[in-house]
């Protein structure tokens, strides 16, 4: 029966009987592979989004696939009712593989983000002397951290906070990419408990800030005894060229033994997407244990969190990053990427400029914010056979899967060089 319905029809369906919260391009996938997906009439495309950097690995990564199916034949679920054989050894690669001394498990990346405020509150109140209720934390303008009812309360998405609230107050918003403004509320809020900052904000554009940003922001923190929690679900795990996006160039595996200059180590790290290769939900908390042990049993947990398909198929997922060297793979094809993309630039009309990291970058449209000129390109892309989606409007984000080769991401810029030429003026 599936193989006589449409596109159209399968996007019908959704429509009719799906919540409206997404406004997909118009392609109905069934398979995927590597770099490439393929929809239900047969076409092949190159994956240019990888679930908004879920899928570093590559789609159905053989490796991973494995220990999903292996684990899945065994144990699925316990709750954390119960002790499993699989999440002490989990925590125990996780935290060695970041540098870290405690992992609190969970599933979304915005559920993350709720247990990391949570964290850096009672920190705060415990370790910092906070009076009760009175934690703030400084938050960025134009960030993402999700869409739970805490998050949107301090999101600058009007869509994202209009008709939701009341929302949550405690959070002081600066500029992204500010030190100064930064430097101003430490200096006069005397009860900030944690700075949470994304090392690029990917939602917003890739905005790639100052080289010395989060450097800076590190120094300010320690100075302050403030917590800065790095939200690195979409730029972390190789995608930046980088296993972290706060490593900058570093080559180490997280913890950095060589302590380098590029690495600002976070207070609180939190993770998700990438960190199962996009075959199942896995986030994680990570952060040393004078600030996690702060939570108690019953103050905190998740059903599925830490249940043994998830730990089994996220230490595979890491280990793939690792053998398979995706992160050198994401720096160099990032550079070859941005090169080109610039060449183009140089005598292009319709497109402003190329800016990101590694493997996370965007091109910026000569077009406003309302435009449907973006949204006109990524069609024509997919026509072209590679998958894109605009964000805020007049920015298209490139994030390939960080298997691709060189040829492949030649012949990925062909085509955009190609379908670009075709809105020229």
């Amino acid at each position: 029966m599936e193989s006589t319905i449409e596109t159209f029809d399968f996007i019908e369906l959704e429509r009719h009987h799906g919540a409206h919260d997404y406004h997909p391009i118009p392609v109905v996938l069934e398979r995927g592979e590597g770099v490439f997906l393929w929809d239900v009439e047969g076409k092949k495309y190159y994956d240019f989004l990888s679930a908004y950097s879920a899928v570093n690995q590559g789609h159905c990564h053989p490796r991973i696939v494995k220990a999903l199916q292996d684990q899945a034949q065994i144990l699925t679920l316990t709750s954390r009712a119960f002790h499993n054989n699989k999440l002490g050894a989990y925590m125990k690669y996780v935290t060695e593989y970041f540098g870290f001394e405690r992992l609190l498990p969970s599933n979304t990346g915005a559920e993350a983000v709720e247990a990391a405020i949570k964290i850096a509150r009672k920190w705060g109140y415990t370790k910092k002397n906070i009076p009760e209720n009175k934690a703030e934390i400084i938050v960025c303008k134009q960030n993402f951290h999700g869409r739970t009812s805490t998050i949107i309360s301090f999101s600058s998405d009007h869509d994202s906070r209009q008709h939701f609230g009341p929302h949550a107050t405690g959070f002081i918003s600066i500029p992204y990419n500010d030190i100064t403004a930064l430097e101003s509320v430490l200096q006069n809020h005397s009860n900030v408990a944690g700075f949470l900052v994304e090392p690029i904000q990917g939602e917003a554009g890739v905005f790639t800030p100052d080289p010395d940003f989060i450097k800076k922001a590190r120094a300010l923190c320690s100075k302050y005894n403030v917590l800065l929690m790095a939200d690195e679900i979409q730029t972390g795990i190789g995608r930046t060229g980088a296993l972290l996006a706060v490593c900058g160039n570093c080559d180490c595996t997280g913890h950095c033994e060589r302590q380098e200059d590029t690495y600002s180590r976070p207070d609180i790290l939190i993770l998700g997407k990438a960190i199962s290769g996009g075959a199942f939900p896995v986030s994680a908390v990570l952060c040393d244990a004078h600030i996690m042990d702060v939570i108690q049993p019953g103050q905190h947990g998740s059903t599925f969190g830490g249940n043994p398909m998830a730990c089994t198929v996220a230490m595979e997922a890491l280990q793939v990053i690792r053998d398979e060297k995706l992160t050198q793979n994401a720096r160099r094809l990032g550079n070859r990427f941005r090169t080109a993309m610039q060449n183009y630039i140089d005598n292009s009309s319709i497109v402003l400029s190329v800016r990101g990291r590694g493997l996370l970058n965007a091109i910026v449209i000569n077009d406003s914010e309302e435009s449907k000129t973006a949204w006109n390109i990524c069609l024509k892309l997919k026509e072209n056979g590679l998958l894109a989606k605009p964000t805020h409007g007049n920015i298209i984000r490139f994030a390939p899967p960080l298997v691709m080769t060189e040829a492949q991401l030649d012949d990925c810029i062909a085509i955009i060089t190609t379908t670009l030429s075709e809105f020229e003026s």
